[in-house]
């Protein structure tokens, strides 16, 4: 073979080689680029070569200022080069490619200060986009770092580290100072002192005592305790959360969509407007000083900076949502449909009332049941349990302790012979026992009947009681623009209207198996966006069925986490209506900041294409654009008007307080509708001591309690609320609770001076007990709802 042919032989054998290596070279340069962060190393050099330019110009030296110039050009368009490759490649023709004509045109007509402008203006743009990003995404990246991989297991042997996925529930793990929980768990031994923030977004710590639980990511704030694993590294709360943060922002929202629209036909409007002052002009300066004002390189990226700072911003408050398309479709929901245990109630049973038998105290029939179900396993009988505790109350050891399940326990108290349990009495039972199964009628209460020794004593009322923050959320919702709200549950009809009721829903529908709360959620999709709120492992199918679907996390199942696409992880339902606003917000935000910077863009090019600005005039408006749309995006980092006010942590701390001595004046509340129900039917002496006990715990611990909420916690929530305006009708409710307590005590001061209680005082004064019983009950629970649940 002459050398001829073996060239041609070559050639055809080596054409598919260096096609195969420049392709594979193309896609490793891509490649590059596509992971390339250029942020402060070129504005470094772009910087340098126009500082350097402008002092060469100063000094007289026109062409070392232009060679500094175009090095600065230079160097911006290598990488608008490769930003617009990895852009073709996913198909896309960005506004990166307006820039590579931009510099590119002002190399070629000699306008290097323009070029040089326009290349700061890209190294300025993309140092502002990673420091959006970055400063957008801390929360959800401080998330990310704080996931523990490995724990300290305690055994028989001594304490081992291990990795994090070896850890099952049943395992003893040591949790030191400073260290995260590292997987959900029961404290044992001593107590935990923890901070939430990471989770829930609250700044203070809370205990968590002997067998409550510990949720992982949680920090430990006090002194080294033993944690019993209930689940493993992946069942575990923070393993959920982990998995939706980095989901967060992975996908374009259609708000994101929407501005690459906007370059889709930005680009070829700039083209052909530079084109056209070219042709009618008969200036190649004017065309490009077009492109240049059409160089908005960090412009469309401000609507994503814009979402993922929502997205941040919402993470702050104790809400993860799981993608930027999940907030904006938040933003545009207009239907809310709720659970109602543990999403609208809470989820636990809670005593309402105690019930005595005549001759038969309240306090002593709640501790004989205690002291009975203290050794039950039943829901119910704990919440009698802790109930018996919170007020005191000295528990007795049973003997001979059985439980039938289904109807209760048996045993023996000081000799007595006890049950508790969930058995009616007999038609014909005592009047007073026929109340009590009227009012658990009414209040959708259960009731759990006390006898002693075979002889009906007394009854418990136990219901699932309304969040306090409940009624707030609500309200808060509905003035986010959500029109409708309905409760779906598979609870009694009768319950479920009455908590419908009390919210001001718009409906509710009962007894709904989850195959039928699927087909509610899909029919209410039909008319608007659809939002779901639940937090058990049967709402997980109508949280994915609902255009947003939301999971109570803090205590919900993991199924219902991982089905929805946001996740409120403090346990309030009124954060949902924080992320509403902060997706309205963002979302109007977003497309502010696209069409504005579009708009104004569109208004450089027109002047351009006339000849009224300079292709380096036109560079430094283009970039004074820019750092504005994006500056304007990062609005949604900051809390809107419409988020809930915040709250001093000294207005924090009172709130706590008179929460909490809410809740110790419960037996107050109870003494003075006794009273006022003694005051017929019962002797005068007893009616009448009755009503000295009612008005001794009013005047020594309920009107205390009136006044400082008056002159503490009213001046100190007042500036979160809008001024003292916002506490004015409350302070009237404590006005007619003075003046009824006053009155009251204006009946006693006749009774004792005349040995007892007059005919003619007993309408009055029965009036005067039950009318203070109502306002005190409507009083204590509009400070819940409105007060009260603004601090966590």
């Amino acid at each position: 073979m002459d050398a001829r042919a073996r060239r041609r032989h070559t050639a055809g054998t080596e054409a598919p080689v260096k096609h195969s290596f420049l392709t594979a070279s193309l896609r490793r340069a891509t490649a590059v680029f596509a992971s390339c962060r250029p942020g402060h190393g070129l504005l470094a050099l772009t910087t340098a070569t126009l500082v350097g330019g402008g002092v060469a110009h100063f000094l007289n030296a026109d062409d070392t200022a232009d060679l500094l110039w175009g090095l600065g050009t230079l160097f911006a368009v290598v990488p608008a080069v490769g930003w617009v490759l990895v852009a073709l490649r996913r198909g896309q023709a960005g506004v990166d490619l307006i820039a590579v004509f931009a510099l590119g045109g002002t190399l070629a007509v000699g306008e290097y200060l323009a070029g040089a402008l326009i290349a700061l203006m890209l190294a300025t743009g993309r140092t502002l986009e990673e420091t959006a990003h970055r400063r957008a995404s801390h929360d959800l990246d401080a998330l990310l770092a704080h996931a523990p991989h490995s724990a300290r297991r305690r055994t028989d042997s001594g304490v081992v580290r291990v990795p994090l996925s070896e850890i099952v529930a049943g395992d003893a793990v040591i949790v030191g100072p400073g260290e995260a929980v590292p997987v959900d768990g029961r404290v044992e031994g001593t107590e935990a002192v923890l901070d939430e923030s990471v989770l829930t977004g609250e700044p203070l710590q809370v205990t968590r005592r002997r067998g409550e639980e510990a949720r992982s990511g949680t920090i430990n704030a006090g002194g080294a305790f033993v944690l019993r694993a209930t689940a493993t590294e992946q069942d575990s709360t923070y393993a959920g959360i982990v998995r939706l943060a980095q989901q967060a922002g992975a996908q374009s929202s259609p708000v994101v969509r929407l501005a690459d629209r906007y370059a889709a036909w930005f680009l070829p409007l700039a083209l052909a407007t530079a084109g056209l002052a070219w042709l009618f002009s008969g200036s190649a300066v004017r065309a490009v000083a077009v492109l240049v004002v059409a160089t908005p390189c960090p412009l469309l990226l401000a609507a994503p900076v814009a979402v993922v700072s929502g997205l941040s911003r919402a993470s702050r408050c104790g809400v993860i949502v799981r993608d930027g398309g999940a907030l904006e479709n938040l933003g545009r929901a207009r239907t809310l449909l709720l659970d109602k245990t543990g999403t609208l109630t809470r989820g636990s049973p809670s005593v309402l009332d105690v019930v005595a038998a005549p001759g038969r105290a309240p306090a002593e029939i709640l501790r004989m049941a205690a002291s009975v179900d203290q050794f039950s396993p039943h829901v119910l009988a704990q919440a009698i349990v802790d109930t018996a505790r919170d007020r005191n109350l000295r528990l007795s050891v049973p003997a001979n302790v059985t439980e039938e399940p289904g109807r209760g326990a048996r045993g023996v108290v000081e000799g007595h012979r006890v049950f508790i349990g969930r058995h009616g009495p007999a038609r014909t039972a005592p009047a007073w026992a026929r109340a009590v199964d009227n009012r658990a009628l009414l209040d959708g209460a259960t009731v759990a009947w006390l006898t002693v020794d075979e002889h009906l004593s007394g009854a418990v009322l136990l219901h699932d009681p309304l969040r306090h923050d409940a009624p707030h959320a609500v309200r808060r919702l509905r003035s986010a623009g959500i029109d409708r709200i309905v409760m779906l549950t598979g609870d009694r009809a009768a319950t479920a209207e009455e908590v419908a009721a009390v919210l001001g829903l718009d409906g509710a529908r009962s007894r709904l198996s989850p195959g039928e709360k699927v087909n509610a959620v899909r029919a209410e999709r039909e008319v608007a966006v659809t939002v779901m709120v639940g937090d058990g492992v049967n709402d997980a199918p109508a949280l994915s069925a609902a255009d947003i679907g939301v999971a109570m996390g803090a205590r919900g199942s993991t199924a219902s986490s991982e089905a929805a696409d946001i996740v409120l992880t403090t346990d309030r339902v009124d954060r949902l209506a924080d992320a509403v606003f902060i997706a309205q917000r963002s979302r109007r935000i977003a497309v502010q900041s696209a069409l504005g910077g579009v708009l104004l863009s569109l208004v450089a090019m027109s002047a351009a294409a006339f000849g009224l600005i300079q292709p380096a005039i036109g560079a430094l408006l283009q970039e004074g654009i820019d750092v504005a749309v994006i500056l304007n995006a990062l609005r949604a980092l900051r809390a809107g008007r419409s988020e809930q006010s915040v709250l001093t942590p000294a207005a924090e701390s009172l709130i706590r307080r008179f929460a909490a001595e809410h809740d110790d004046l419960q037996d107050v509340l109870r003494s003075v509708r006794t009273a006022a129900d003694q005051l017929s039917g019962v002797s005068d002496s007893t009616a009448l001591a009755s009503v000295e006990e009612a008005h001794r715990l009013l005047t020594s611990r309920l009107l205390p309690h009136e006044y400082a909420e008056e002159h503490q916690l009213y001046p100190a929530i007042a500036p979160a609320l809008g001024g003292p305006e916002a506490t004015a009708t409350m302070s009237r409710a404590h006005t007619e609770i003075g003046r009824l307590s006053r009155r009251i005590a204006t009946h006693l001061q006749l009774a004792r001076a005349n040995g007892r209680l007059a005919p003619e005082q007993l309408e009055d004064l029965r009036s005067c007990l039950y009318g203070l019983n109502t306002v005190l009950r409507l009083h204590f629970s509009q400070e819940e709802e409105n007060y009260f649940s603004l601090a966590p």
